[in-house]
């Protein structure tokens, strides 16, 4: 029997301790997090906002009581202060201000990441609010409440940016949306695609500010307008969605860290000291695209890296097969997804990059209903001919599509192993000549 302390009980911390606990219960574990409550989806919390779903209910899939009922012993609203890893203890602090030295054999270490909050002048004012937390999403949910609350100013236009700036939209309320890049959704898509999305957000009018950095918040206590450096707008609210960064403040004196601060762990989520494992926004992944460690902070590589954790740290040996970092959005009904790097992101890797891409209807031309164009681009290596990468977009859901494409570029699948991939034709789904495998043809 091991002793196991989990610091941290969100997504990754969550996988973590429910593997520990139903396939391992002889094991002794104890978790630690200064929240008051897990498991969030954060991922949600603009279907909520934009009044997609009904509340905020659903978007927990576990408790601390669940938890407890499994034999852990859990301790919510308290903070992990320091951890001594020649001892092998963690101190940690209660909100009653009683303190405690917790030994360990194993340690998992799932703190996540926090909203970056540049120091821009201005940023105390009320009405401005990142977006994180369940407490974040009620704030900022309370806010758009106030009729006054006539302009909210939504700063970073990646995934939680657009979805935000949807949802205030769907609330009635004027969105404007600030980016310092020239488009939206750069991180993960091509301007082939993030192009589209910009149309559709600006059709839905919303007020697209790329290509601006903000430079202050005004106000007099609230804030009142934006300025950046070109024009000043006035916005009652202000959401702050430019992006995330790993939250190591506790360990990152003692532990291998990468660049912006991330755990280096290996393929079994264990960091540079042996018994030591890292998992979710705090940590690194393999990103099988890349071919090396890389931050792609997901929901989905948080679960796995836990579960992986969670095995090793109870003795039974499991290695990460590696991530693509799969992802996607839907806005106004329009679908865009992703897997691997796009080709700004491969010759910005170092990679002799092309992309074959196709566009066409999903259904031969004489289905007339519900038939829809899908645009497919595939980026892979101009001398070894793997995969890469690859991104979809479509009003019809293509989104399973997307998963083929992430076990090719896992398996290390060549462009030309798609030219002749065997794919079945029916009108009523697709067309005789497949979107994926014209564009493999295109292919130079």
């Amino acid at each position: 029997m091991s002793r196991i302390v989990l610091i941290g009980a969100n997504h990754a911390g969550t996988a973590a301790a429910n593997t520990i606990l139903d396939k391992y219960p002889k094991n002794e574990l104890t978790i630690v997090d200064r929240n008051d409550n897990i498991s969030y989806l954060g991922c949600g919390t603009a279907l909520w906002i934009g009044r997609q779903i009904d509340g905020y209910e659903g978007l927990f899939y576990c408790s601390a009581d669940q938890l407890k009922g499994k034999g852990a012993r859990v301790l919510m609203e308290t903070s992990a202060e320091r951890v001594d890893f020649a001892a092998g203890k963690v101190t940690i602090a209660g909100r009653n201000g009683i303190r405690e030295d917790i030994p360990y054999d194993k340690l998992i270490l799932a703190t996540g990441s926090v909203p970056i909050m540049p120091a821009i002048p201005g940023n105390d004012l009320g009405g401005i609010q990142p977006v994180k937390l369940f407490q974040d999403g009620k704030r900022a949910n309370d806010l758009m409440n106030d009729p006054a609350v006539r302009s909210v100013a939504v700063i970073g236009a990646g995934y939680i940016g657009v979805e935000l700036a949807e949802a205030v939209c769907r609330r009635g309320k004027n969105a404007l949306l600030f980016e310092a890049e020239t488009t939206s959704l750069s991180s993960y898509y091509d301007d082939w695609f993030t192009h589209d999305m910009d149309g559709i957000l600006r059709d839905k009018g919303i007020q697209l500010h790329f290509g601006e950095k903000v430079r202050e918040f005004k106000g007099s206590g609230k804030i009142s307008a934006v300025l950046t450096d070109k024009g000043e707008y006035q916005a009652q609210m202000a959401i702050m969605a430019i992006g995330f960064r790993p939250n190591t403040v506790l360990a990152r004196d003692s532990l291998e860290t990468i660049a912006n601060g991330a755990y280096k762990v290996n393929r079994r989520q264990e960091t540079n000291v042996s018994g030591v494992y890292a998992v979710g926004d705090c940590a690194t992944v393999f990103s099988n695209a890349l071919k090396d460690s890389a931050y792609i902070a997901l929901a989905t590589n948080a679960v796995r890296g836990g579960i992986i954790a969670a095995h090793n740290a109870c003795g039974t040996v499991l290695e990460s097969p590696g991530v693509q970092g799969s992802n996607g959005i839907s806005i106004f009904g329009y679908n865009m997804v992703s897997t691997g790097i796009s080709l700004k992101a491969a010759a910005k890797a170092g990679f002799d990059a092309l992309a074959a891409d196709w566009e066409d209807l999903q259904k031969p031309a004489f289905i007339k209903d519900g038939n829809k164009k899908v645009k497919l681009r595939v980026v892979y290596d101009r001398n070894s001919r793997r995969l890469l990468g690859a991104q979809m977009a479509s009003r019809y859901d293509i989104s399973m599509g997307i998963h083929m494409f992430s076990l090719a570029i896992e398996e290390g699948v060549t462009i030309d192993k798609l030219k002749l991939l065997d794919i079945f034709f029916l009108p009523h789904f697709n067309q005789p000549y497949n979107y994926i495998t014209m564009a493999a043809l295109t292919a130079k």
